[in-house]
């Protein structure tokens, strides 16, 4: 696709730049912890073993990320097979619906839940009220917060995974059991799970690493509770930073450790029971009180989770101060609204929120293109290398990468490939375009390797150039891939908080920090109608990314 020598040049640049963005921060950080005012010392290691509160929070990350996968899986896989396999009133739209939680950003989803199952939420206030109580009928806090939040959110994981790997099976797989006499237990036990084990494992997998990662449950509602992401905030506001780099080091061992245990029986890519026939028919809810039962229950179990949304957009509309004690808001308004347009001040986050995720959505698609056309077209000489970087982000927390480059881009030398850029409008939408690219190039190379390398043969038998046929032949057929990255890069941006509470100035304060700075305010209406602007455009990405993108 490019000339010999150009594509030598561009894949050493590639190269150069994805060591300089992903490898080069995490090594200072290492570095940094290893590093006193006198030089070389252990006094930091030292220093995080013997204290207790390191060990709890280690501890905490490590046993809440356990739970969650439990827990996800347990809600996520039953459902799964639920939608996928038997056939009942409302199954298609309950089965969208059920994957509504996926559409919430985090903190968006950690507010609407904050609103509808907290301490003056409103399921806590109608049972207060209901049963003439003086106080609270619980606390939203603690680990069994956390594992709520993270229980609701991320089985998304497991339901997706799994309803994929169930459509991808033979129907000829369960006439085979059948055949030998064995009954539906025994092939579920015996046939389907190992043939979906690629899948559920992948579903652990993602869950596990969300799981760890995640920030803004534990850091709402953790109350005395702490995990190592904000820990090692905690730890940065008090000045510790050597003692920040050597928990950031803890916490990325523990993801590599488990990407590395888990990723051998993945499958990501392919499962080893991929389809070769039909797929295997619905089940049929023959019984009419069954079917009532079966549909009841799914579309309560739609309503059930589609009350954090709703619950949101109804507290969107309540005015400043009104909504105290009773178990619904006593007035509503448009007000809300139209500060977030007519207030500069307040419509500034919305703005920068747009344009740096566009920015990092731009910068890490067009890198990922260009890692596809090296790596899978010209199979260059260190594709697998950029490929192994590009994926790199994922399996490290977004705390660890925000420590990571504002260590690495604190301090003025050139020579070492360290520039200032703390305090400035580009270290965030570097740090959201090193965050985005595994996901883009995961969609991107994907894409590029579905591609018939015949097409481009036939492109050069009528005349057209390297360059030509990338923009007019393979560019094209990569839309699905690169819709589908990107949507997915954009939202994923657009609804940061982990990396922005960390890395933003002023002048680049997204949406999320914006949404937590009218909770401080007691602005409940104005923060919920960010996260009904922020979930709604999450919404419209999503649904551009699933019609534009089609199967990529």
């Amino acid at each position: 696709m490019i000339g010999g020598r150009r594509a030598a040049l561009l894949e050493v640049g590639l190269l150069v730049l994805l060591l300089w963005l992903i490898v080069y921060p995490l090594v200072l950080v290492l570095v940094e912890g290893f590093r006193g005012a006198d030089g070389w010392t252990v006094d930091f290691v030292r220093q995080f073993l013997e204290r207790r509160n390191e060990a709890q929070a280690l501890w905490g990350s490590l046993w809440i990320s356990l739970a969650t996968v439990v827990l996800a899986g347990t809600i996520g896989i039953p459902l799964a097979f639920l939608f996928s396999r038997y056939d009942f009133p409302g199954r298609r739209i309950v089965g969208g619906l059920v994957a509504l939680p996926a559409v919430l950003p985090p903190l968006v989803g950690v507010l609407a839940f904050l609103f509808l199952y907290g301490e003056s939420g409103f399921a806590s206030l109608l049972i207060q009220r209901l049963f003439r109580l003086d106080t609270p009928p619980w606390r939203l806090q603690g680990p069994g917060a956390i594992l709520l939040v993270h229980a609701y959110s991320m089985y998304v994981y497991f339901y997706l995974f799994t309803r994929a790997g169930l459509a991808g099976l033979d129907a000829s797989v369960f006439e085979a059991a059948a055949s030998l006499g064995a009954g539906r237990w025994r092939t579920l036990r015996r046939v389907v799970l190992p043939l979906l084990m690629p899948a559920l494992t992948g579903g652990a997998l993602l869950t596990f690493m969300t799981a760890l990662a995640s920030f803004s449950a534990p850091y709402i509602f953790g109350g005395g509770f702490r995990v190592m992401t904000t820990q090692i905030v905690a730890t940065r506001l008090n000045g510790d930073d050597q003692l920040a780099m050597i928990e950031t080091v803890s916490l990325t061992l523990i993801a590599l450790v488990a990407l590395w245990l888990l990723r051998g029986t993945a499958g990501l890519e392919s499962s080893a029971g991929g389809r070769k026939g039909v797929a295997p028919a619905l089940v049929p809810v023959k019984r009419p009180a069954v079917r009532l039962i079966v549909g009841v229950l799914g579309w309560g179990l739609a309503l059930l989770l589609l009350l954090p949304h709703l619950t949101l957009l109804l507290v969107s509309f309540v005015p400043a101060g009104t909504w105290t004690t009773e178990p619904l808001p006593p007035a509503y308004t448009w007000r809300n609204y139209l500060t977030l347009i007519e207030d500069p001040v307040r419509a500034r986050p919305l703005l920068n929120s747009l344009w740096l995720a566009t920015a990092a959505t731009v910068a890490a698609v067009s890198i990922a293109v260009a890692a596809g056309v090296l790596s899978v077209r010209r199979r260059a000489r260190f594709g697998r290398t950029i490929e192994g970087l590009l994926a790199l982000p994922w399996a490290v927390p977004g705390t660890v990468f925000a420590i990571a480059l504002a260590t690495a881009f604190s301090v003025h030398a050139p020579l070492a490939g360290r520039f200032i850029l703390v305090g400035t409008l580009w270290l965030l939408p570097l740090a959201y375009l090193v965050r985005n690219l595994p996901i883009t190039s995961r969609s991107v190379l994907a894409g590029f390797r579905a591609l018939d390398l015949s097409l481009d043969e036939a492109a050069a038998t009528l005349g057209a150039g390297r360059w030509r046929t990338l923009r007019r032949v393979t560019l094209p057929l990569l839309r699905p891939a690169i819709v589908a990255g990107a949507s997915l890069a954009f939202v994923t941006a657009f609804g940061d908080f982990v990396t922005s509470i960390m890395l933003y100035t002023y002048d680049t304060r997204p949406i999320s920090l914006e949404i937590l700075s009218s909770l401080r305010q007691s602005d409940v209406g104005v923060a919920a109608a960010y996260g009904v602007v922020l979930m709604a455009i999450s919404a419209a990405v999503f649904a551009l990314g699933a019609d534009r993108g089609g199967t990529g």
